[in-house]
């Protein structure tokens, strides 16, 4: 049986303390803070001409204006497949530059067929980890919402949050699931009051105060030990090698 006092040792030879960092308290908790309206990007995944995400989106859009956001909803009208047109594709390059302008993004599927849509999932597979030095994606926040045509699920926000958590963004822990849009909407595409549109509006909230507490800091939360070193030994490969 080992000793307390060895479990207790402080060494770790594995760590490479050139790379390794301790929590720094002034860049988790910034002095000058941001006071541009946070900026927020929708996406939903449905080309319906009555597309109940997009209505909820639209929706969950005018709460976020209220809560002092800028917003954009992105059109998927038009994106091709992934792998079936080329990145500079004026959607996909639409799509990219949205993403790279947002802040924060909420994600709105249609169920189908137990998961989210291929729409959804094609906007979501065309956002690159890495595009050009920069993550797109990595360490801004992202609320996840869906809409289904008969009882409640939460399939399809349970698989978004998988992907949110594969594109390095900072997940909130609140969602909303719509049950049985068709009756949740008006004629004029408003959302009629009720504990689902409740829900949004918490899940909004939310979004927003993620948002603002992270926004200033998402370089340092998302900031990898695993990174630094990959990153250190690659520029001693470079700094040593021969001259050819």
């Amino acid at each position: 049986m080992r000793k307390a006092s060895a479990l207790a040792e402080d060494i770790t030879p594995n760590l490479q303390d050139d790379c390794f960092q301790t929590t720094d308290l002034t860049k988790l908790f910034p002095k000058g803070l941001s006071e541009h309206a946070p900026r927020i990007l929708l996406l939903h995944g449905s080309l319906r001409e009555r597309s109940y995400s997009r209505l909820a989106n639209e929706e969950a859009a005018r709460i976020l204006k209220k809560l002092g956001c800028e917003t954009r909803v992105f059109d998927p009208t038009g994106l091709p497949l992934v792998d079936g047109a080329e990145p500079d594709h004026p959607k996909v390059q639409e799509l990219r530059d949205l993403v790279i302008w947002s802040e924060g993004m909420v994600w709105c599927s249609p169920e189908r067929h137990g998961s989210m849509t291929g729409l959804m999932k094609t906007q979501i597979d065309w956002l690159p980890l890495s595009l050009g030095g920069i993550r797109p994606t990595q360490g801004k926040t992202l609320a996840v919402m869906q809409v289904s045509g008969g009882s409640q699920s939460f399939n399809a926000v349970n698989q978004m949050r998988i992907l949110g958590r594969w594109m390095r963004l900072i997940t909130i822990p609140n969602q909303s699931s719509v049950a049985k849009a068709y009756l949740e909407f008006e004629d004029d595409g408003r959302m009629k009051p009720s504990p689902y549109y409740n829900r949004i509006v918490d899940v909004m909230e939310e979004l927003v105060k993620f948002t603002l507490l992270t926004r200033d800091t998402a370089d340092y939360l998302v900031d990898r030990y695993s990174e630094r070193v990959e990153t250190a030994e690659e520029v001693s490969k470079r700094v040593n090698q021969r001259s050819i």
